[in-house]
């Protein structure tokens, strides 16, 4: 398990429109560009294994996009190469942090300076939902799955932990990047599933999910 003192003052960070990883969370990944083929074998040699997972947001007039404060590291715990040369890898998030600056470099992948003050609680044990019930959001969670055409294991849903259940579909419902970034910065598990019932019901409702973040 790290711990705060190990956490380094500057990773590289892949930002990734839509692609959400949380704490004590497992997000599997494709990699084929070759700077991030780069960034994957740099990774390999330090001791932390860190990406940073990011969101990115394009600002008008500018040709790069610009990178959301908050993200989330990610140790590199299992990854296997393809005949041709790409990677299959697996990130086991670690804490959230923030980005401070971008740093000015040679890699031809990104990295920035982050703090990972504000977050000790995920690098803690699991989080517990005490104020969540089940059953109706299950019940709201099969509409969603029938309006969306998506498939799952629901007994598997029903005996999973809080954390791993909502952070699972935290991760994995196809909400916009904004709305992703919400789930991201909830404080608490309890706030994260609120933010998650709300942004359900809101699809059910056939809304924008713009509305919400304003």
């Amino acid at each position: 398990m790290f711990s705060a003192a190990d956490l380094p003052d500057m990773i590289p960070v892949f930002p990734l429109p839509g692609a959400l990883l949380l704490p004590r969370a497992k997000l599997p990944l494709h990699i084929f560009e070759p700077r991030y083929l780069a960034m994957l074998d740099d990774t390999l040699k330090t001791s932390h294994r860190l990406i940073g997972m990011v969101q990115p947001y394009e600002t008008p007039g500018t040709s790069e996009s610009k990178l959301h404060r908050i993200g989330c590291a990610g140790r590199l715990t299992a990854f296997s190469e393809t005949e041709d040369g790409r990677y299959l890898i697996t990130l086991t998030g670690i804490s959230r942090y923030r980005l401070l600056k971008e740093v000015e470099g040679f890699t031809p992948y990104r990295r920035c300076e982050v703090s990972w003050d504000g977050f000790d609680r995920d690098l803690g044990t699991t989080e517990h939902d005490r104020e969540f019930d089940r059953k109706p959001f299950l019940r709201l969670l099969n509409r969603y799955f029938d309006e969306q055409s998506l498939k799952t294991d629901w007994d598997a849903l029903g005996d999973a932990d809080d954390e791993l259940l909502i952070n699972s579909l935290s991760m994995l419902c196809p909400f916009e990047p904004e709305d992703k970034q919400a789930l991201l910065e909830a404080p608490s598990l309890t706030t994260r599933r609120e933010t998650l019932v709300t942004l359900i019901e809101f699809a059910l409702r056939g809304g924008n999910s713009e509305e919400i973040m304003q």
